[in-house]
């Protein structure tokens, strides 16, 4: 097998660490067989890699945004060089990694999406606080209309964003993962958009200090603007939402007909 991208973020006792914590035991490594004859849904698997094992060897910590993630031992750049593992650290069997990454993808979108709004409402909140703390041209920033009609329209785009959110877990429990593709892929793209306004939005209002290290407005927006790439770009679930939208509007055509 061709080793492609590995996993960086690895399970035990209920915490996820990255390659670069000793906590970290294992990589959950995705391959791709050398086979392409098959379906491009059946090419690659997971295996379980010991990171003790011969031929593997972690480069670098890798920074996102210049913000390197201590806590859960950072993403790192790791090699694998003629690496064996036994046939029996292969996931549930030979071309059904792409399996594997759906059953947890649709839920983990929308957990994503959950703690975002979680940061837009943190966001907001330094928003206000600051809006009712400086003064500008006498008086409080608040008072400024542009900056009035900036905290209505970050709590706008965080309740439409939540509502959103509530719709698609909802399909998730009733109908199951795969009938809440659409609604899932909707909120992937909706709520990182919507918070990433409101973290910016809270930095412009605090100004130069929205840069530092005295507010979580930076390192929130760089976290968040990996999520328009994470799990899926923007791009992808556009289309996915299109090619859907099209195939339920050409079946209530036929049915009319």
């Amino acid at each position: 097998m061709l080793l492609r991208l590995p996993f960086l973020l690895f399970q035990s006792n209920e915490q996820c660490f990255g390659a670069g914590t000793p906590n970290c035991k294992v990589a959950i490594v995705m391959a791709r067989d050398k086979n392409t004859s098959a379906s491009r849904y059946k090419q690659h698997s997971m295996i379980i890699v010991p990171m003790d094992t011969p031929g593997v060897k972690l480069i670098r910590p890798l920074s996102v945004f210049g913000y390197f993630d201590h806590f859960h031992g950072g993403h790192f750049e790791v090699h694998f060089d003629n690496v064996q593992v036994p046939v029996s650290n292969l996931l549930l069997g030979e071309g059904r990694g792409f399996e594997i990454a759906q059953g947890r993808l649709g839920p983990g979108r929308i957990h994503h999406c959950m703690r975002s709004i979680g940061a837009a409402e943190v966001a907001l909140k330094i928003l206000c606080e600051r809006a009712a703390q400086r003064t500008s041209f006498g008086k409080k920033l608040y008072h400024h209309e542009v900056v009035a009609h900036w905290i209505a329209e970050c709590r706008i785009a965080i309740e439409q964003a939540r509502l959103l959110t509530l719709k698609a877990a909802s399909h998730i429990d009733t109908l199951g993962n795969k009938a809440a593709r659409k609604e899932v892929s909707m909120i992937k793209v909706v709520a990182p958009r919507a918070v990433l306004k409101v973290i910016d939005c809270a930095i412009q209002v605090c100004g130069a200090a929205g840069f530092c290290e005295d507010f979580p407005l930076a390192e929130m927006f760089a976290y968040m603007r990996t999520l328009r790439i994470a799990d899926g770009p923007d791009e992808v679930h556009l289309s996915t939402i299109a090619k859907m939208e099209l195939l339920e509007q050409a079946k209530q055509l036929r049915a009319h007909l």
